[in-house]
């Protein structure tokens, strides 16, 4: 009885070793070409895992063939639609590296500026409306420089229009960042810190929001240091803000003084 128990058990983990093993793409005997295809094919039908592995065992087996660079090249999107965006950016980084004159290079940079730019991405802040603009934003810094770097190099590419348009989201997104990193230091009184944040914020990010409003929490530190004429000059620089702003909109930025120090 405790024989045939072992032979069943045996044949069981037999068949479930086979099974593993068939799961795997055979790529031995299978010309290139036609993995390529099968791989392309269930990349286009939304299968991306499947051709994930296809694609994985082509650059393993065949790193110099004619379909090594394209298959890198797919292998980024599809680790990208997986939604697997550290391996999507290695392989993007891998490629550049081996192929900096390569003729798509800036849909390679175009798609580390979006891995990075989802790796930012907060699910929660979207589904609940949450503010969570003091989350570190270094995927957000590193997004921001890949599409700089693309709009300034590639000026013409097919590209360049959207990576100019996410660059604008980008920089709000850090100007906030920026912004709630000067609240911090104002709550704790630290207003040479908070002077230098802003002076940046204005350096980097002139035209945003975050920016005019933080030029609040300058004012503040320079009169808290007792630095008069330097709280004057802020001034000026507010009320020319003010200035040029609709009337509707100068009451909402003066609205939000109060939440400024309060760190809303």
């Amino acid at each position: 009885m405790k024989l045939r128990l072992h032979s069943l058990l045996a044949i069981a983990l037999t068949g479930m070793l086979i099974g593993c093993t068939s799961s795997k793409p055979d790529v031995e005997n299978v010309p290139e070409i036609e993995l390529y295809n099968k791989a392309k094919s269930e990349l286009e039908n939304g299968n991306i895992k499947s051709s994930i592995k296809v694609l994985e065992s082509m650059d393993k087996n065949y790193p110099f063939g004619p379909y090594s660079q394209q298959v890198q090249l797919d292998l980024i999107y599809a680790y990208y639609k997986s939604a697997d965006l550290p391996l999507a950016i290695a392989s993007i980084d891998r490629f550049l590296k081996l192929n900096p004159t390569h003729q798509n290079i800036d849909w390679v940079i175009y798609m580390r500026g979006l891995s990075n730019m989802a790796q930012d991405d907060n699910m929660i802040q979207g589904w609940f409306n949450v503010d969570r603009s003091d989350r570190d934003a270094d995927y957000a810094a590193a997004a921001f420089k890949d599409f700089t770097y693309l709009v300034s190099s590639f000026p013409s590419s097919q590209y360049a229009a959207d990576a100019q348009k996410r660059l604008i989201f980008l920089k709000n997104r850090l100007a906030r960042y920026q912004l709630k990193v000067a609240q911090f230091y104002t709550k704790r009184g630290a207003y040479v810190a908070v002077i230098n944040r802003v002076t940046d914020m204005l350096s980097t990010f002139p035209d945003t929001d975050s920016t005019k409003e933080a030029l609040l929490l300058m004012r503040n530190a320079y009169n808290e240091l007792g630095l008069v004429n330097e709280t004057q000059k802020v001034d000026q620089l507010i009320q020319a803000n003010l200035e040029n702003m609709p009337k509707e909109e100068q009451r909402s930025f003066l609205s939000r003084f109060t939440s400024v120090f309060n760190g809303g």
